[in-house]
C-alpha cells in the first residue's frame, strides 16, 4: 500500500468516529477562525504562482469589526527597503540572498482583486503598525462596506500572484526545488479583549494583531481548515501540510495535488523532481500510528535511518512527557545543500530538517534539527503562542525539550558532538550558547522580538529560555515539572497561551506540590530569569580546618558573585566518608558555615546536582583540599575554536 493511500484512508478513518456506521465529522479540536480553500498554480520556469483563495472568517469577539487586516510575507523580499531586508541585511541564519544571481533572487505577492462573496470589490492599502517603514508592504488593511458583528462569518474571494525568491530565508526556490511558505494572503489575528494582554471590562474592545515581517519574528494564526489545490509539473513530486487527497493529470504536462488540513494554523508544501521518498510509520502507545513521510536528497539518502530516528525518539518523548500528537502523519523535507535557506522550519505536520552528505553519525545535527523541528508542532500549532511578541514560548521551550530528547537519546554528555574524543550535550550546548557571552546580562527573553538587543534574539529567545527552564526543572525536580508543562499544554492547547497563562500555572503547581518550599509563588523566579536581566553566579569561596575545645571545626565560605538570586544547596565531604548538605538561600553577598564534626572537611561544592543551570560559572562551585587527580582540560580547550563554529552551524539550522 502506498502511503498516499494510506492518507487517503487514514483521512477517511479520522473523520469517522464511532457514533454507528455513518461517518461524521469529529467535534472540531480547535475554533476554526480562519478557512481558507486555495487553487494555486506553480510556473517552475518564472518561479511564479497564480491563486485564486476562498477566505472564511468568523469573527471571535464581541466587537463590530470594520476593516480586516492581512500579512503579505511574501514582500518582505521585495527589495532592499523592506523591513525585513532594512533589519536583515539580505541575510538569515549565515544565508544571504543572492545578489549577483542572473535572474532576480527577489520576490513579492500581489492581491490582484478582493472581494466579498455576494458584495462588492474590496479596496486595500499598506500600513506599518510596528515602525512606519513607508516601503514595508508586508501588511494590509482592508476597510470593509459591511461590518462584521459579534459571532458572524465573512467570505472573501481573493485573487493574488506571487514571485517566489531566491530561497535565503525560509521560502522559495533554488534551481529546480521548491519550498513554499508564507506564500498566500492571510489573515491577521483579531485579539478580543481580555485575551493575552489586553485589559477587559466595559468599554473595552479588541485589536488586530498582525505585525510587519521583521528578521527576526517568525508567525502567529488562527486556527483554521485548509483545502489546497495545487497544480505544478507531473513529474514533480508534492507534498504539504495535512493530508493528500487526490491527484489529477493533464494532457498538458502538469497534475493538480489536493490536500486537505484541520485544525492548524498555517499550510506550506514542497515541489521537486529529485526527491527520494522514503516511508516509515510510529506506532502510538496508546494504538494507531503516525505514518512518516521523509523527502530525502539523493545524495542523502543514506542518513534517512537517522531523520527516520530521530522523528519517532521526538514523536515517543513529547507523547509520554507532553500530550498526544493529534495528527496522523508527519512529512519531513530534507532540502539540497544549495538550498540550506530552508533548513530547520517548521509548518504544521510538515517540517524541514537539514544536513550534508558528509556529516559522520558522531555530529548530530541531523538529528537535532529533526527533533527541534518536530517540537514545534507542538509549541508553534497546538499551543500557537505569539511569536511576534513572545518568541520564548515556543522557541525557548521547544529548546528545553530539544535538549531532553537529545540528551535521553543519544547520552548526556555526547548527545550533539561524539568526534575524535570531543563530547558535548544538547542542553549542555544551550547553555554554553548563553553563560559564555560577553556579557550574560545582555537582556530579557521577553519581548518583541524586533525589539531585542541587536544580535541576541538566538541567544535571548533559544539559549537563555531553555537554560532557565532547565533551571527550573532544577529547583522544583523533573515530576513537577513535567505535571507543569502537561497541565499548561492540556489546558491551553488551541488557546494562543501567553506568558501569564504559563506562569499561573507554575504559581498553582509548585505551592501545591512543595508546600512553602519557595514562597508563596514562584514570580520572584520570572522577575528574574524571564523579565529581567539577573546574571547567576555562585562561588565556593574558602574551606578552613582548625581544632576547637579539641575537636576539628570546618567552615566553608560561598559567595554570590552575580546580582540575581536562586536558593542553593553547599555539600561538604569530610575526611570520614561523610557527606554534609547545607541549604543557602543565595540572598547575602558572602555566607559562612561552621561545623563541628569528627573528621576535617576535604571538599565542598555549591550546587552540587546542578540545579541552577543559569550558573555562568560551573568552575568556581567547587574546591578541595586534597590534590587532584582529575586531568588538565587542554584537550578540549584545542577544540574550542573548533567547536565553536559547529555550533554556529547548528544555530543556523535551528
Amino acid at each position: 500500500m502506498t502511503l498516499r493511500i494510506w492518507f487517503v484512508i487514514m483521512s477517511f478513518h479520522q473523520w469517522s468516529i464511532a457514533y454507528g456506521q455513518k461517518p461524521i465529522f469529529p467535534a472540531p479540536l480547535s475554533p476554526r477562525l480562519a478557512n481558507y480553500q486555495i487553487d494555486v498554480t506553480l510556473d517552475p520556469v518564472t518561479k511564479k504562482l497564480t491563486g485564486r483563495e476562498t477566505l472564511t472568517w468568523r469573527n471571535p469577539s464581541n466587537d463590530v469589526i470594520r476593516e480586516l487586516q492581512f500579512h503579505l510575507y511574501l514582500n518582505a523580499f521585495r527589495d532592499e527597503k523592506s523591513t525585513f531586508m532594512r533589519e536583515s541585511g539580505g541575510q538569515l541564519r549565515g544565508t544571504q540572498i543572492d545578489r549577483n544571481a542572473k535572474e532576480s533572487p527577489y520576490g513579492s505577492i500581489d492581491v490582484l482583486s478582493m472581494k466579498v462573496r455576494g458584495g462588492n470589490a474590496l479596496a486595500y492599502q499598506f500600513f506599518q503598525p510596528d515602525d512606519r517603514n513607508r516601503d514595508d508592504r508586508t501588511v494590509i488593511r482592508v476597510p470593509l462596506d459591511k461590518p462584521v458583528g459579534p459571532g458572524e462569518v465573512i467570505v472573501l474571494d481573493i485573487a493574488f500572484r506571487a514571485k517566489l525568491p531566491k530561497i535565503f530565508a525560509r521560502t522559495g526556490y533554488s534551481r529546480d526545488y521548491f519550498l513554499v511558505g508564507q506564500w498566500f494572503p492571510k489573515i491577521g489575528v483579531y485579539e478580543p479583549a481580555g485575551t493575552r494582554y489586553q485589559p477587559a471590562g466595559p468599554g473595552k474592545t479588541g485589536q488586530w494583531n498582525c505585525h510587519q515581517f521583521h528578521a527576526h519574528s517568525e508567525f502567529y494564526a488562527d486556527y483554521g481548515v485548509y483545502d489546497v489545490n495545487i497544480t505544478a509539473p507531473k513529474d514533480y513530486w508534492v507534498s504539504a501540510t495535512g493530508l493528500f487527497q487526490s491527484e489529477k493529470l493533464y494532457p498538458n504536462g502538469t497534475k493538480t495535488i489536493r490536500y486537505h488540513a484541520e485544525d492548524v494554523v498555517d499550510f506550506a508544501w514542497t515541489a521537486s523532481p529529485h526527491f527520494k521518498v522514503v516511508e516509515s510509520q510510529w506506532k502510538r502507545p496508546s494504538g494507531g500510528t503516525v505514518a512518516i513521510e521523509l523527502l530525502m536528497q539523493p545524495e542523502h539518502l543514506h542518513q534517512a535511518e537517522r531523520h527516520s530516528h530521530a522523528a519517532k525518539a521526538a514523536l515517543s518523548y513529547f507523547d509520554k512527557h507532553l500530550g498526544k500528537y493529534p495528527f496522523p502523519n508527519l512529512t519531513i523535507v530534507d532540502p539540497p545543500f544549495h538550498a540550506e535557506g530552508s533548513a530547520g522550519m517548521e509548518y504544521p505536520t510538515f517540517i524541514t530538517a537539514g544536513t550534508a552528505w558528509f556529516l559522520p553519525d558522531g555530529a548530530r545535527f541531523p538529528e537535532a534539527v529533526t527533533i527541534h523541528e518536530f517540537g514545534h508542532q507542538y509549541f508553534m500549532q497546538l499551543l500557537a503562542t505569539n511569536e511576534f511578541e513572545e518568541a520564548w514560548l515556543d522557541e525557548g521551550f521547544n529548546q528545553y525539550y530539544e535538549g531532553r530528547i537529545m540528551d535521553e537519546t543519544y547520552g548526556v554528555r555526547s548527545s550533539q558532538i561524539d568526534l575524535f574524543g570531543y563530547r558535548m550535550g544538547d542542553l549542555e550546548s544551550s547553555r554554553d550558547s548563553y553563560v559564555h557571552q560577553d556579557n550574560p546580562a545582555l537582556g530579557t527573553s521577553f519581548g518583541n522580538t524586533w525589539q531585542l538587543p541587536e544580535d541576541q534574539y538566538g541567544v535571548l529567545t533559544y539559549s537563555k529560555t531553555a537554560t532557565w527552564m532547565r533551571t527550573l526543572e532544577g529547583l522544583v525536580g523533573r515530576r513537577v515539572m513535567d505535571e507543569i508543562m502537561q497541565t499548561y499544554f492540556i489546558r491551553w492547547r488551541f488557546k494562543h497561551p501567553n506568558a501569564d497563562n504559563f506562569i499561573a500555572i507554575v504559581n498553582e503547581i509548585v505551592p501545591k506540590r512543595l508546600g512553602n518550599k519557595y514562597g508563596a509563588d514562584m514570580n520572584w523566579f520570572f522577575d528574574q530569569v524571564l523579565y529581567g536581566d539577573k546574571v547567576i553566579d555562585y562561588e565556593l569561596h574558602s574551606i578552613r580546618n582548625r581544632q576547637r575545645n579539641g575537636k576539628p571545626q570546618a567552615t566553608v565560605t560561598v559567595q554570590r558573585k552575580g546580582d540575581g538570586q536562586m536558593p542553593v544547596e553547599v555539600l561538604v565531604h569530610f575526611k570520614n566518608g561523610k557527606d554534609v548538605t547545607l541549604l543557602w538561600d543565595g540572598k547575602a553577598r558572602q555566607q559562612t558555615f561552621t561545623l563541628t564534626e569528627k573528621s576535617e572537611a576535604v571538599w565542598a561544592t555549591i550546587d552540587p546536582q546542578q540545579k541552577i543551570y543559569m550558573d555562568t560559572d560551573f568552575n568556581n562551585n567547587s574546591l578541595t583540599l586534597a590534590p587532584s587527580s582529575a586531568p588538565a582540560a587542554k584537550f578540549a580547550a584545542k577544540f574550542l575554536f573548533w567547536i565553536e563554529n559547529w555550533m554556529q552551524w547548528l544555530a543556523w539550522l535551528a
